[in-house]
């Protein structure tokens, strides 16, 4: 294997709890609930397939202060990621990926400074290449990231692994061609993750050059 791709959301911090907690506090200050079980399938994709500020207006019939309600759900949502440490298994996996001289990406349907700021304030630099919603025309689950990410780091995706939370994620990477193992967050644990490759509890389960064995000899799900 030549490339380690990882998703960011749920993968390398689990974010996406905290996300949801930040929108759900929003929606109870209207009077309204934001379903954990509707939240839980769309988990993966970009920010722009669901506007929880467009659907609470709908709900409520009359115009919010949407930009105002976002700030405050940004600082909200800063305060609980602020306290989340880095998943098991990430940073082995990325130092034994660089050992191997394995170059390392992130392919991620959130933005670029929210992935950047948080990869920054935990110290894992060195990325060969970071791929955000900005950079492409069509977030996960289509293929556009994986394939984007894959183009700057001139690797195949017969040689490169991925790593994904959700079914979304592991749908855009296998559709690009890549071997996936899904290693399901505290949100995702009850999607099918049947088209992955390998499904793991947690990275710290296996190490990256096992993985690696498996990806290249045949240890692939069509």
């Amino acid at each position: 294997m030549r490339a380690l791709v990882f998703d960011f959301d749920g993968l390398i911090i689990d974010t996406e709890g905290p996300v949801y907690e930040a929108w759900a506090e929003v929606y109870r200050k209207h009077g309204q609930e934001l379903s954990l079980e509707f939240w839980k399938t769309i988990v993966g994709r970009g920010s722009n397939y669901f506007d929880p500020i467009a659907e609470l207006e709908v709900r409520l019939g009359r115009s919010l202060e949407g930009e105002a309600i976002r700030a405050e759900r940004r600082l909200r949502t800063l305060e609980l990621v602020e306290a989340l440490t880095i998943l098991p298994g990430v940073i082995e996996w990325r130092k034994e990926a660089k050992a191997l001289g394995v170059r390392l990406g992130v392919a991620s349907s959130s933005g670029r400074g929210w992935v950047t700021g948080h990869l920054e304030r935990l110290g894992l630099a060195g990325w060969d290449c970071i791929r955000c919603l900005e950079d492409v025309d069509n977030p996960k689950p289509a293929a556009d990231l994986y394939l984007s990410v894959l183009e700057c780091l001139g690797v195949p995706p017969q040689q490169a692994v991925a790593v994904e939370d959700s079914v979304h994620g592991v749908e855009a990477a296998k559709t690009a061609g890549l071997y996936c193992v899904a290693v399901p967050s505290s949100l995702t644990a009850d999607h099918d993750f049947s088209r992955a490759d390998l499904v793991l509890s947690s990275l710290s389960e296996r190490s990256f050059g096992e993985v690696g064995v498996l990806a290249g000899g045949g240890g692939r799900r069509r």
